[in-house]
């Protein structure tokens, strides 16, 4: 009798795990969500986190969650801050919404049945922000070339002279980026982005009217014929180190669909763009710089644009040579030919048609070419998202890696097409190259981007500048060391010039050859967006730990490396003096400090 009031008991216990329900629960149950079938609540801790619109025409939802299933998570990376990513969610269906909540977030997707050729529903999905709550917003550019102010409100002018600018009667900002960071509650934070851009479907921006910021898809006339479904809606949710060290995007990608990734491999780059914008025309300059990657050991060489204009009767192909018998890989640039087209630079239509795009990267897998930077996209659009998958389907074909630059940001493509090594999608230290504007701005920016823009992706900032470009920088030498371990970057480009790095001393140019640009392990341990920022990140056996001050005063920082549970018998470290004679303070330790200094808009490394 007891045995079979056992097996009673556990099948209605089992029953009760597929019944509908009005909330639901993460795996570890630390978030949650309830529907009255409009409307998303999403609690963390029992702390309200964002209430977000939910809603697609043709798209039926019901009023109570089912089950679905279990997911788990559980791939390598070539590229990323972790190598091995992990992670578990619960499913539930919602009549035409799909929901995952993880133990770091949720994700929700719609899903179109028996569609009769016909174009897409509109959506309905906003997420509402009440007025007084914190946010850093990047107002739209379709480059995604923005800062991340910290704001309390959606009433911000623009900021921008961008085309596409789009403002309410009262003259306030009305258009935003992926991925924007809310802390609705102290020490609560969610990040909003969106994941795993399939073929049919564009990419989405925000669009707020008063305190709703609704999705919206990008241009996309395909007409649709059986089964659809959006992508992911994404908001990665916890404390600051559930956001720094979230894999969801990729979690949510969809797997590797490339056979062979053997050939796939990160690295440093020298690049000569920053300090000669018209350098790569110039086979001497190049020479400058590929010998620059020899010296100081970095794997690749970029050749930006205009090298198909070469002067004094050199070439593409005699460039390459060159740096190929030196054993240096060489990257070359591409316009992407459906943004900026006038009056940009060359090469241009060289790979908008499926031919042309064989032709070209035949072309540079016989020569030698180990990668392609393809620059000028115009947006996010069906067009763009379609022509991005086939760049990165027809690279892969012929063995080269990819930077997409002026582009979207990375929504998990670099799991699918591990060819990707990174994205710009940024605003870096190229505008040191452009506008006064970065100067004052920059090392509070700095602040922000581990907290929001590199959170979800591959981010090409170009880096490590110790001598000037058009405008001053203001940041310490310690500061821009830093940013090379902060900024996550399949391939890593140092932009300064070659004599600036010579310049430096012995054990920064060590440090430059043997840096890593992919991480086996990242974590945060301390810090605060617009302000400050220490990660440490592990590459088999070493740890390396960084940190840089926002602010334009000293900053003493409590430093707790406990959680890297690591005895080193070698640590060196990489400070600022505040002097400009000699700017570094390099020493070797026997213990792991507790505290540390840092000079205004300075920064620290450390090597365990």
């Amino acid at each position: 009798m007891k045995k079979f009031s056992l097996f009673i008991l556990t099948l209605l216990t089992a029953v009760g795990a597929w019944a509908a329900s009005s909330e639901v629960k993460s795996p570890n149950g630390k978030i949650s969500v309830s529907t009255d079938g409009s409307h998303l609540q999403v609690n963390y801790q029992n702390k309200k986190v964002v209430d977000i619109n939910i809603g697609m025409e043709k798209a039926m939802l019901g009023s109570e969650f089912v089950f679905s299933q279990k997911i788990k998570a559980d791939y390598t990376m070539l590229e990323g801050k972790k190598s091995h990513c992990t992670n578990e969610a619960n499913e539930y269906q919602l009549g035409a919404l799909r929901l995952r909540l993880y133990n770091d977030g949720i994700a929700f997707r719609y899903e179109l049945k028996n569609l009769q050729g016909e174009n897409l529903p509109k959506e309905q999905t906003g997420y509402l922000l009440p007025e007084g709550s914190k946010r850093w917003m990047m107002q739209w550019l379709d480059s995604y070339e923005n800062f991340f102010p910290l704001t309390t409100s959606y009433k911000q002018k623009p900021d921008h002279q961008g085309w596409n600018i789009e403002k309410s009667p009262e003259g306030y900002n009305t258009k935003w980026c992926y991925p924007f960071l809310i802390e609705p509650e102290k020490d609560v934070f969610a990040l909003i982005s969106e994941a795993n851009i399939e073929r049919n479907q564009s990419a989405s921006f925000l669009r707020n009217q008063g305190e709703c910021f609704q999705v919206i898809p990008d241009e996309n006339n395909a007409k649709i014929s059986g089964d659809w479904h959006s992508p992911w809606r994404v908001a990665i949710i916890g404390g600051l180190k559930d956001i720094v060290e979230s894999t969801l995007i990729t979690d949510l990608a969809d797997p590797c669909k490339l056979k062979d990734t053997k050939w796939i491999q990160p690295g440093t780059v020298a690049w000569v763009y920053w300090a000669y914008n018209h350098g790569s025309n110039d086979y001497i300059i190049i020479k400058k710089y590929t010998d620059m990657a020899v010296k100081m050991k970095l794997p690749y060489v970029l050749i930006d644009a205009e090298w198909d204009q070469m002067k004094d009767g050199k070439t593409i192909e005699d460039a390459v040579k060159y740096a190929v018998d030196k054993g240096i890989k060489p990257i070359i640039w591409y316009n992407s030919s459906i943004g900026w087209i006038d009056g940009a630079p060359t090469p241009k239509f060289k790979l908008n048609t499926p031919e042309d795009r064989e032709k070209e990267f035949e072309w540079c897998e016989k020569i030698g070419v180990a990668g392609i930077k393809i620059d000028f996209f115009s947006g996010d659009n069906l067009k763009n998202m379609d022509l991005c998958l086939d760049l990165l389907e027809a690279a892969a074909k012929h063995h080269l890696l990819v930077n997409f630059h002026g582009a979207t940001v990375p929504r998990g493509w670099q799991r699918t097409y591990p060819n990707l090594m990174s994205t710009e999608g940024v605003y870096g230290a190229e505008w040191y190259n452009n506008v006064p504007t970065f100067t004052d701005r920059a090392a509070s920016h700095n602040t922000t981007l581990p907290f929001t823009r590199n959170v979800i992706g591959p981010m090409d900032y170009t880096p490590c500048t110790f001598s000037d470009s058009q405008h001053p920088h203001i940041t310490s030498n310690a500061h821009e060391l830093a940013l090379t371990v902060l900024f996550e970057s399949g391939l890593q480009h140092l932009a300064d010039k070659p004599e600036s790095y010579y310049a430096q001393p012995k054990e920064v140019q060590n440090f430059l050859s043997e840096l890593p640009t992919t991480w086996d392990e990242t974590r945060y341990i301390s810090g605060y967006p617009g302000e400050n920022v220490v990660l440490a990140r592990r590459k088999g056996n070493k740890w390396y730990v960084a940190g840089i001050n926002g602010s334009n005063d000293k900053l003493t920082i409590n430093l707790d490396l406990s959680p890297l549970k690591k005895s080193s018998k070698s640590i060196t470290t990489f400070m600022d003096k505040a002097t400009k004679t000699n700017p570094w303070d390099i020493k070797t330790l026997k213990k792991l400090p507790k505290t540390i200094e840092l000079q205004p808009r300075g920064g620290f490394v450390m090597v365990l």
